[in-house]
């Protein structure tokens, strides 16, 4: 006689997202994270699993050009989203001007927050609020260091913002 009540296999959702580009049709149980499906099934490791509770910082992706920590999203409302991991933001012959900058300023030590800390830069530049130093700072204060590489990040998001500034000026 069973111990309690029969396990069944979980219901599950079609979803379509776009990542890095490229549309994915999924059929997804509805308690799996975004940060799951993005390191388990489609094997985009480059998110990182940190605190799994919306603390760290280090799963960090972009949904529509938004910074979000993935592992609070699940991944059936995010359907006909566009997201971009660090895997879609450069590659290594086409490096990301934040992903040029952060190792030209020594700003990922050991490297396990870089993704998120990037994906989560890109998102600030986008959203146009950081106009300081101290700006910078403050909204990339949910991305945490344990090796505390605090000024080098802030160096590198620094000089793309006035290369970015200046390709502007230069525009107009």
């Amino acid at each position: 006689m069973p111990l309690g009540p029969a396990r069944t296999a979980s219901p599950t959702v079609p979803v379509s997202l776009t990542i890095n580009g490229e549309r994915h049709d999924l059929s997804l149980a509805p308690f799996v994270t975004l940060l799951d499906l993005l390191r388990g099934p489609l094997d985009l490791t480059g998110t990182k699993k940190g605190c799994d509770h919306g603390q760290c910082g280090a799963c960090t992706v972009l949904i529509n050009g938004e910074r979000i920590n993935s592992c609070l999203k699940l991944a059936v409302s995010l359907d006909g989203a566009e997201i971009t991991t660090i895997e879609g933001l450069g590659t290594p012959e086409h490096l990301h001007p934040l992903q040029k900058a952060f190792v030209e300023h020594d700003a990922y030590q050991c490297g396990y927050c870089t993704p998120g800390q990037i994906c989560s830069a890109a998102g600030l530049m986008s959203e146009g609020h950081a106009h300081s130093r101290e700006e910078i700072r403050e909204l990339m204060s949910g991305n945490l260091c344990r090796c505390g590489a605090y000024t080098n990040i802030a160096d590198a998001i620094e000089e793309v913002m006035a290369g970015a500034h200046q390709q502007r000026e230069a525009a107009e």
